[in-house]
Protein backbone atom coordinates (compact mmCIF):
# COMPACT_ATOMS: atom_id res chain seq x y z
CA UNK A 1 0.00 0.00 0.00
CA UNK A 2 2.74 2.58 0.73
CA UNK A 3 4.70 1.57 -2.06
CA UNK A 4 1.29 2.25 -4.14
CA UNK A 5 0.56 5.76 -2.16
CA UNK A 6 4.42 6.82 -3.47
CA UNK A 7 4.13 5.64 -7.24
CA UNK A 8 0.87 7.78 -7.75
CA UNK A 9 2.39 10.53 -6.15
CA UNK A 10 5.37 10.43 -8.21
CA UNK A 11 2.90 10.37 -11.42
CA UNK A 12 1.14 13.57 -9.66
CA UNK A 13 4.50 15.56 -9.50
CA UNK A 14 5.17 14.20 -13.06
CA UNK A 15 2.13 15.22 -14.34
CA UNK A 16 0.98 18.09 -12.69
CA UNK A 17 3.43 20.44 -14.03
CA UNK A 18 2.35 20.34 -17.72
CA UNK A 19 -1.73 20.33 -17.33
CA UNK A 20 -1.47 22.64 -14.09
CA UNK A 21 1.08 24.95 -15.72
CA UNK A 22 -0.28 29.10 -15.68
CA UNK A 23 -1.78 29.50 -19.29
CA UNK A 24 0.81 32.34 -20.02
CA UNK A 25 3.96 30.10 -19.61
CA UNK A 26 2.09 27.41 -21.79
CA UNK A 27 2.05 30.52 -24.76
CA UNK A 28 5.32 31.43 -23.55
CA UNK A 29 6.92 27.97 -24.30
CA UNK A 30 4.95 28.08 -27.55
CA UNK A 31 6.05 31.66 -28.86
CA UNK A 32 10.01 30.42 -27.93
CA UNK A 33 9.88 27.30 -29.99
CA UNK A 34 7.95 29.16 -33.16
CA UNK A 35 10.91 32.35 -32.52
CA UNK A 36 13.72 29.97 -33.13
CA UNK A 37 12.86 30.28 -37.07
CA UNK A 38 13.60 33.65 -38.20
CA UNK A 39 12.71 32.82 -42.07
CA UNK A 40 11.73 29.73 -43.75
CA UNK A 41 11.75 28.76 -47.52
CA UNK A 42 9.29 25.33 -47.61
CA UNK A 43 8.68 23.23 -50.67
CA UNK A 44 5.03 21.56 -50.44
CA UNK A 45 2.54 20.06 -52.47
CA UNK A 46 -0.77 22.15 -52.36
CA UNK A 47 -4.45 20.18 -52.93
CA UNK A 48 -7.25 22.53 -53.22
CA UNK A 49 -11.05 20.97 -52.07
CA UNK A 50 -13.39 23.46 -53.23
CA UNK A 51 -16.77 21.59 -53.97
CA UNK A 52 -17.38 23.86 -57.15
CA UNK A 53 -13.91 23.76 -58.73
CA UNK A 54 -11.56 21.58 -60.08
CA UNK A 55 -8.26 23.05 -58.84
CA UNK A 56 -5.39 20.13 -59.87
CA UNK A 57 -2.23 19.71 -57.26
CA UNK A 58 0.28 21.92 -57.41
CA UNK A 59 3.62 21.84 -55.88
CA UNK A 60 4.29 25.30 -54.33
CA UNK A 61 6.91 26.91 -52.12
CA UNK A 62 6.02 28.69 -49.16
CA UNK A 63 8.14 31.89 -47.85
CA UNK A 64 7.72 32.96 -44.09
CA UNK A 65 9.68 36.10 -42.81
CA UNK A 66 9.48 36.80 -38.99
CA UNK A 67 7.31 38.04 -37.42
CA UNK A 68 4.17 36.68 -40.23
CA UNK A 69 4.77 37.86 -43.43
CA UNK A 70 3.93 34.88 -45.69
CA UNK A 71 3.34 34.00 -49.36
CA UNK A 72 2.59 30.64 -51.00
CA UNK A 73 4.05 30.56 -54.78
CA UNK A 74 3.11 28.11 -57.50
CA UNK A 75 5.73 28.72 -59.95
CA UNK A 76 3.98 26.87 -62.72
CA UNK A 77 0.36 28.10 -62.42
CA UNK A 78 -1.93 29.81 -60.34
CA UNK A 79 -2.61 28.83 -56.25
CA UNK A 80 -6.13 30.25 -55.49
CA UNK A 81 -5.42 30.78 -51.16
CA UNK A 82 -7.98 32.43 -49.08
CA UNK A 83 -6.88 35.01 -47.63
CA UNK A 84 -7.40 34.06 -44.13
CA UNK A 85 -5.28 31.03 -44.65
CA UNK A 86 -2.54 32.97 -44.02
CA UNK A 87 -3.34 31.76 -40.06
CA UNK A 88 -1.01 28.71 -41.37
CA UNK A 89 2.06 31.72 -40.19
CA UNK A 90 1.38 30.48 -36.72
CA UNK A 91 3.96 33.02 -35.42
CA UNK A 92 1.24 35.61 -36.98
CA UNK A 93 -1.47 34.76 -34.32
CA UNK A 94 0.47 35.83 -31.39
CA UNK A 95 2.21 39.30 -32.93
CA UNK A 96 0.67 41.98 -30.97
CA UNK A 97 -0.26 42.28 -27.61
CA UNK A 98 -2.96 39.72 -26.08
CA UNK A 99 -5.23 38.40 -23.46
CA UNK A 100 -4.48 34.35 -22.74
CA UNK A 101 -7.79 32.81 -21.35
CA UNK A 102 -7.54 29.11 -20.34
CA UNK A 103 -10.45 26.82 -21.64
CA UNK A 104 -10.15 23.91 -20.08
CA UNK A 105 -8.70 20.65 -21.93
CA UNK A 106 -9.99 18.34 -24.61
CA UNK A 107 -8.09 15.25 -26.85
CA UNK A 108 -7.24 15.29 -30.32
CA UNK A 109 -6.31 12.41 -32.15
CA UNK A 110 -5.60 10.39 -28.38
CA UNK A 111 -3.64 13.62 -27.04
CA UNK A 112 -4.78 15.45 -24.33
CA UNK A 113 -4.09 19.22 -25.56
CA UNK A 114 -4.69 22.58 -22.97
CA UNK A 115 -7.19 24.80 -24.95
CA UNK A 116 -6.18 28.58 -24.77
CA UNK A 117 -7.99 31.71 -26.02
CA UNK A 118 -6.24 34.83 -27.95
CA UNK A 119 -8.23 37.73 -27.21
CA UNK A 120 -6.29 40.74 -29.24
CA UNK A 121 -5.49 44.07 -27.16
CA UNK A 122 -6.16 46.11 -29.71
CA UNK A 123 -9.64 46.66 -30.43
CA UNK A 124 -9.08 47.35 -34.35
CA UNK A 125 -6.74 44.22 -34.97
CA UNK A 126 -7.73 42.15 -38.08
CA UNK A 127 -7.84 39.07 -35.87
CA UNK A 128 -10.78 39.13 -33.36
CA UNK A 129 -10.55 35.48 -31.57
CA UNK A 130 -7.57 32.47 -31.68
CA UNK A 131 -8.64 29.68 -29.90
CA UNK A 132 -5.53 27.15 -29.67
CA UNK A 133 -5.28 23.87 -29.01
CA UNK A 134 -1.70 22.86 -27.48
CA UNK A 135 0.07 19.86 -26.90
CA UNK A 136 2.21 21.23 -23.55
CA UNK A 137 4.29 18.56 -23.03
CA UNK A 138 6.05 19.53 -26.79
CA UNK A 139 4.86 22.91 -26.77
CA UNK A 140 2.97 22.44 -30.11
CA UNK A 141 -0.21 23.83 -31.24
CA UNK A 142 -2.25 20.89 -32.73
CA UNK A 143 -4.86 23.21 -33.86
CA UNK A 144 -5.68 26.58 -34.04
CA UNK A 145 -9.40 28.65 -35.06
CA UNK A 146 -9.21 32.28 -35.83
CA UNK A 147 -11.84 34.62 -36.20
CA UNK A 148 -11.31 37.91 -38.30
CA UNK A 149 -12.34 40.93 -38.62
CA UNK A 150 -12.95 40.85 -42.63
CA UNK A 151 -12.03 37.34 -43.78
CA UNK A 152 -14.39 35.22 -41.87
CA UNK A 153 -13.24 32.05 -39.88
CA UNK A 154 -10.88 29.48 -40.03
CA UNK A 155 -9.54 26.03 -39.28
CA UNK A 156 -5.76 25.33 -39.12
CA UNK A 157 -4.80 21.45 -38.41
CA UNK A 158 -1.07 20.56 -37.85
CA UNK A 159 0.75 17.49 -38.41
CA UNK A 160 4.11 17.57 -36.77
CA UNK A 161 7.30 14.98 -38.35
CA UNK A 162 10.98 15.81 -38.38
CA UNK A 163 10.61 19.64 -37.86
CA UNK A 164 8.62 19.77 -34.81
CA UNK A 165 11.75 20.68 -32.81
CA UNK A 166 11.29 24.00 -34.48
CA UNK A 167 7.42 24.03 -34.49
CA UNK A 168 7.45 23.58 -38.20
CA UNK A 169 4.43 21.24 -39.31
CA UNK A 170 4.80 18.76 -42.02
CA UNK A 171 0.76 18.95 -42.88
CA UNK A 172 -1.33 22.12 -42.70
CA UNK A 173 -4.92 21.47 -43.78
CA UNK A 174 -6.91 24.88 -43.54
CA UNK A 175 -10.51 24.88 -43.46
CA UNK A 176 -12.42 27.62 -44.81
CA UNK A 177 -16.01 28.18 -45.84
CA UNK A 178 -16.90 28.00 -49.40
CA UNK A 179 -18.88 31.45 -49.14
CA UNK A 180 -15.40 33.56 -48.23
CA UNK A 181 -13.53 31.81 -50.97
CA UNK A 182 -13.75 34.18 -54.49
CA UNK A 183 -11.71 33.87 -57.58
CA UNK A 184 -8.99 36.87 -59.07
CA UNK A 185 -10.81 39.05 -61.69
CA UNK A 186 -9.87 37.24 -64.82
CA UNK A 187 -9.18 33.86 -63.79
CA UNK A 188 -11.56 30.99 -64.61
CA UNK A 189 -11.37 27.16 -63.79
CA UNK A 190 -12.91 23.96 -64.76
CA UNK A 191 -16.58 24.04 -62.70
CA UNK A 192 -18.79 21.22 -61.54
CA UNK A 193 -21.81 20.82 -63.92
CA UNK A 194 -23.58 20.22 -60.66
CA UNK A 195 -24.83 16.35 -61.47
CA UNK A 196 -22.73 15.26 -58.34
CA UNK A 197 -25.37 16.18 -55.49
CA UNK A 198 -23.18 16.84 -52.41
CA UNK A 199 -23.90 14.72 -49.54
CA UNK A 200 -23.58 16.50 -46.59
CA UNK A 201 -23.68 20.60 -46.08
CA UNK A 202 -20.21 19.88 -44.80
CA UNK A 203 -19.53 19.42 -48.29
CA UNK A 204 -21.54 22.45 -49.87
CA UNK A 205 -20.14 25.19 -47.12
CA UNK A 206 -16.37 24.34 -46.37
CA UNK A 207 -13.64 24.16 -48.51
CA UNK A 208 -10.10 23.25 -47.67
CA UNK A 209 -6.41 23.69 -48.64
CA UNK A 210 -3.69 20.96 -47.54
CA UNK A 211 -0.08 21.85 -47.62
CA UNK A 212 2.25 18.57 -47.59
CA UNK A 213 5.61 19.88 -47.00
CA UNK A 214 8.69 17.70 -47.80
CA UNK A 215 11.47 20.29 -46.94
CA UNK A 216 12.26 23.36 -45.33
CA UNK A 217 14.76 25.74 -46.00
CA UNK A 218 15.36 27.68 -42.35
CA UNK A 219 16.62 31.06 -41.77
CA UNK A 220 17.66 31.80 -45.51
CA UNK A 221 17.26 35.33 -46.67
CA UNK A 222 13.93 36.22 -48.59
CA UNK A 223 13.80 38.70 -50.85
CA UNK A 224 11.22 41.26 -49.50
CA UNK A 225 9.97 41.47 -52.83
CA UNK A 226 8.52 38.07 -52.55
CA UNK A 227 6.10 39.35 -50.24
Amino acid sequence: MRIAILVCGWLSCCTQPIFGQDVNALVAAVRTKLGKVNSYEGLALMKTNVSYLKVPDAQVRVYYQKPDKIKIINEHGISLVPKGTMAISLSGLFSGGYTALDAGTEKIKGISVRVVKLLPLDNNAEVVLSTLYIDPARSLILKANTTTRDSGSYEVDMVYGKYMDLGLPEKVTCIFNIKEYSLPKGITFDYDDGTKRQTTSRQQTKGSVELLYSSYLIDKKIPISIF
